[in-house]
């Protein structure tokens, strides 16, 4: 039970980056998965200059915040894309994370996504070297056609590198794929290398992820199973509320108390376990 816990970014989409860690330092997390995602929560961009990225250094240190992941999605069946992750590597690599995250197609207003392993591990095999040169560790978040552990592991199996493997979102298998977590994590279990601990109602196509051990899901028990199987990798607390909060612009009275509340709860919630 040495696992890092850590706040993630993107669960301040439409807040500024100061914002976010000032929520989750005041909450208790000391880690960040922090977003790079282009054209939805860019709190830093690998197109920033060394003076930017330092300044947000510089923010992270003021809050006594480490960052330990970087969530860099981009569609991985796309050449052109491709290029662009691997900027994100590099950006991971400046600021100190282990690991990096992304979907296999866009994580939000992408194409229509369809099952083709071949391309996509071959796509996933080119970016081993810049992963291996800058040891970082790619995890594979379940998302979109590609939601489910046993589809997911399939594909880390084919390429075969300790630089890749799945990130696991206990929501998503819900949303996307219908199952439930602890049913699908044993498909996978042996791929896992990061986990989005993300609460819901466990409905597909139900757009409701409240704080964690605010919904419905079973995360004590999924825990605990990894626990069994000896996960030692880290837990991103990813709060995504409502598609109306989520996707409006945050400028209402009241915004940003409902986002503090809720990483607060889901500290709590970790506490409350032992975890934290």
């Amino acid at each position: 039970m040495n696992n890092i816990f850590m706040g993630h970014t993107n669960s301040y989409h439409g807040f500024s980056l100061e914002q976010a860690l000032d929520g989750i330092s005041k909450a208790g997390f000391k880690y960040i998965e922090l977003s790079a995602v282009k054209n939805w929560t860019e709190h830093a961009m690998a197109d920033m200059s060394d003076e930017q990225l330092d300044d947000i250094k510089a923010l992270m240190s003021k809050y006594g915040i480490t960052a330990l992941t970087l969530s860099g999605h981009c569609d991985l069946f796309d050449p052109q894309r491709l290029d662009d992750f691997r900027a994100n590597i590099e950006l991971a690599a400046k600021m100190g994370c282990k690991y990096i995250i992304s979907s296999t197609g866009e994580a939000h207003f992408g194409k229509k996504e369809e099952f083709n392993d071949d391309e996509l591990v071959a796509n996933l095999k080119t970016l081993v070297p810049a992963l291996e040169k800058n040891n970082i560790i790619l995890g594979l978040e379940l998302h979109g056609i590609y939601c489910k552990g046993e589809d997911m592991g399939r594909v880390v199996k084919m390429v075969d590198s300790p630089f890749i493997g799945v990130n696991y979102d206990t929501s998503n298998v819900c949303y996307f794929g219908d199952t439930s977590p602890m049913d699908d994590i044993k498909t996978c279990v042996e791929q896992v290398v990061h986990v989005h601990l993300k609460d819901g109602t466990g409905l597909k196509a139900v757009w409701n992820f409240p704080g964690t051990g605010n919904g419905q899901l079973p995360l004590k028990e999924f825990m605990e199973y990894l626990d069994e199987y000896g996960y030692e990798g880290p837990y991103s607390i990813e709060i995504e509320y409502t598609e109306d909060y989520c996707m409006r612009d945050k400028d209402q009275p009241g915004d940003i108390d409902v986002a503090n509340k809720e990483m607060a709860d889901s500290y709590s919630y970790l506490h409350s376990l032992g975890r934290v």
